[in-house]
């Protein structure tokens, strides 16, 4: 009963950011454009889960607080395994002959009941991402 217990309270909320909750597990993706000082709304990013298996699990625009709001930020579809997360910056700036394109980051999931912040910072010449808290 209490490991039964436990399993359950790993998925419920656990902190608030950008006034949504996060819970216990999941992707989720935050984008600024540091050089206007706002957050990066219309940015598509797309998650791939790339090992074991090739999969796309998420596609999609982030909002006007810079966020991807896609279930899975909860949890939905991530597994464990291999990921790439693709930043389309050069589609984001309108511009074919800018200096980034598609910007990738891949980490590993082991414990799928961590949460897996990744808060991008970007310029046109540059970008910094981690693993946020």
């Amino acid at each position: 009963m209490r490991a039964l217990a436990e399993e359950a309270r790993l998925r419920l909320p656990w902190r608030c950011a950008h006034g949504r909750n996060i819970v216990a597990g999941g992707i989720s993706i935050h984008a600024v454009d540091v050089a206007s000082g706002r957050p990066a709304q219309g940015l598509r990013v797309e998650i791939w889960r790339i090992d074991p298996d090739s999969l796309r699990i998420a596609d999609g625009r982030l909002g006007a607080n810079g966020v991807l709001d896609h279930p899975v930020a909860q949890g939905a579809g991530v597994t464990a395994g291999e990921y790439e997360v693709l930043f389309h910056l050069g589609e984001f700036f309108g511009d074919s002959d800018g200096f980034l394109t598609v910007t990738p980051f891949r980490f590993r999931i082991k414990d799928v009941n961590e949460h897996f912040h990744l808060p991008l910072k970007f310029t046109r010449w540059g970008y910094s991402l981690f693993r946020g808290a």
